[in-house]
């Protein structure tokens, strides 16, 4: 039997303690025994929230493990939309016209983080080690286009409605869509868990890097109760923690849409780090499978439960993106149409794809 090394026993400290930590802090603050104005508290509160975003993709990635690829891309996918979905909707809750675009800009960037930042330092580390990596066109191509079509029909459609001037959708369109938008992303996990599931899984030829042991039956029972844990810590402390993070956005002079990427790469995070561990170990396929079924899920999932939320409280939901949004968002689905036709990729993709990334941090920034 092997033993776990001292760093590894740290790792799984940190992912049970964070969010039992978070939720003892979201306890105190909420009997009022702490203010979350409180410096310390709020730098307090994000560290643990960090730490149970973290926790909850391990756990997740542990139960991920145990029922295998590419039920375990779907239920990353799910997790990770799970805490998007709860940090837009809090800022929601605040109120203000902010808001209102807060799902556009966090699933915009989303989108723009995986199919830029996170497929191309994919491509970029795998490349650099394996000189050319191979996958499945069959499975890449089938996500990308149940992508391109909930990006089209969420962020650029409600530009052009007439039923509703602006980049908004009406009740009837936006309940029509939003439903659209689940069904069509059941069918993909249908096509990609059971009626085509060999399009999503590793070839022998394309995909050499070993897999990871399956976790124990005790193992994956505890992660799955703490996975949940997990995500309700989260879920409180963005509660607390958000009116303090539009704050610091203002103090440094970045624009309010900046919250948005900041939400969206907080719960890209962790599953981006494990997509480009894959690609280092020559699992690019696992890679593809984590980045482009996240991206699908923030659209398929998040936009329809906030527009849920925001038929619900009566409040306005702006969708449709800008010109600027609008070109980077038609440039990175071509782009990525491109390298995802082939089955095979080196460093020149990679580097093109994160050249696009830079370019969306600075708009981001710079608009």
């Amino acid at each position: 039997m092997t033993t776990n090394p001292p760093h590894a026993f740290g790792a799984i400290l940190r992912t049970y303690a964070a969010p039992l930590a978070a939720l003892a802090l979201f306890g105190f603050e909420h009997a009022g025994f702490l203010h979350a104005e409180t410096l310390w508290v709020a730098a307090a509160s994000t560290v643990l929230l960090l730490g149970s975003v973290f926790a909850a993709v391990h756990h997740a990635e542990v139960v991920a493990l145990k029922v295998g690829e590419p039920f375990g891309s779907v239920l990353l996918a799910l997790a990770v939309t799970v805490i998007e979905t709860s940090l837009i909707v809090t800022a929601m809750l605040s109120g203000g016209a902010v808001e209102n675009s807060l799902a556009r800009d966090t699933v915009f960037s989303a989108v723009a983080i995986v199919l830029n930042g996170v497929v191309g330092m994919c491509l970029l580390v795998g490349g650099a080690r394996y000189r050319e990596q191979g996958f499945r066109v069959e499975g890449t191509a089938s996500s990308l286009s149940v992508l391109a079509t909930l990006a089209v029909l969420t962020l650029i459609l409600p530009n052009f409605t007439l039923t509703k001037l602006g980049p908004q959708y009406s009740p009837t369109q936006l309940v029509f869509v939003g439903v659209l938008s689940v069904v069509l992303y059941c069918v993909f996990v249908f096509v990609q868990s059971v009626r085509h599931r060999e399009y999503f899984v590793p070839t022998e030829a394309s995909d050499i890097g070993g897999e990871p042991a399956p976790p124990t039956a005790i193992e994956t029972a505890l992660s799955a109760v703490m996975l949940l844990v997990s995500l309700l810590a989260v879920v409180l402390l963005a509660e607390t923690l958000s009116e303090s993070l539009e704050q610091a956005i203002h103090a440094v002079h970045l624009p309010s849409s900046f919250l948005g990427v900041v939400i969206a790469a907080l719960v890209l995070l962790p599953e981006s780090v494990a997509a480009v561990k894959a690609a280092h170990a020559n699992r690019v396929q696992t890679s593809l499978n984590l980045a482009l079924g996240s991206a699908i899920a923030s659209i398929g999932l998040t936009i329809p439960a906030v527009a849920g939320v925001s038929l619900y409280l009566g409040r306005e939901l702006t969708l449709g993106l800008d010109a600027e949004g609008t070109a980077l968002l038609l440039l990175s689905l071509f782009v990525s149409s491109l390298t995802l036709a082939t089955g095979r990729a080196t460093i020149l993709q990679g580097a093109v794809h994160l050249v696009i990334f830079g370019v969306f941090l600075l708009l981001a920034a710079v608009p």
